[in-house]
């Protein structure tokens, strides 16, 4: 006599873990943490109640809290919120800018802890943040080398520093933006707002990375 196949226990299939959103879920909760409480908030055992999973992830997956928050620091798609932009190939230096500086304002007001966690770094980064902050700055280097490949500055254009001074800008109306309202009757929290800052930051790079005119 067969056996009631709904008598037979059945072997229980052992669910598959997703490790890429384990380890992203765990880099969001850190990133959480230290914007809402700091870096004394950043234990595995606090992170892994954030993020829901058991601490022995951070171990496995990032051989500790120092190698999450590298993790942290270069994943780009996590401080853009998506991955890079895409540009055309005909564009010059001055609009592969722009459009990085775009998206990177895009990501950034659209995620609070982020814009927490670039008010602690200016009231005073501790350890955890500069070693995120160097991890972060390898990345975007390597990342935007390989987005302006082809399209060099034009010459006597002091790129390092012209880009530098229109990121702490963009960083400073976001943070007005989010705080405030606004910023100098800009009001950079609406999407009226924010595409006059956009609009403006193509202008003001097509002028910094004009071509020179030939001498008469």
């Amino acid at each position: 006599m067969m056996p009631d196949l709904l008598e037979v226990p059945m072997p229980i299939k052992p669910r598959p873990r997703d490790r890429d959103g384990t380890a992203r879920s765990l880099r969001e909760a850190a990133l959480r943490l230290l914007a809402r409480e700091g870096y004394a908030a950043l234990g595995p055992n606090a992170i892994a109640a954030e993020a829901g999973c058991d601490k022995k992830l951070i171990y496995r997956y990032f051989g500790g809290v120092e190698g999450l928050l590298d993790a942290i620091g270069g994943d780009v798609a996590l401080w853009l919120g998506g991955p890079p932009p895409a540009v055309p190939a005909e564009a010059d230096y001055a609009a592969r800018i722009a459009r990085l500086l775009q998206a990177y304002a895009a990501g950034l007001r659209a995620d609070p802890a982020l814009q927490k966690l670039l008010v602690a770094e200016l009231a005073g980064p501790d350890a955890a943040l500069r070693r995120m902050d160097a991890a972060r700055s390898a990345a975007f280097g390597g990342w935007i080398r390989q987005v302006l490949a082809g399209a060099p500055p034009p010459p006597g254009a002091d790129a390092p520093a012209i880009n530098a001074i229109l990121l702490a800008a963009l960083h400073y109306l976001t943070l007005a933006g989010s705080s405030m309202g606004g910023f100098a009757g800009l009001d950079g929290a609406s999407p009226e707002g924010r595409a006059r800052i956009d609009a403006a930051l193509g202008f003001l790079l097509a002028r910094a990375y004009a071509a020179p005119e030939p001498a008469p």
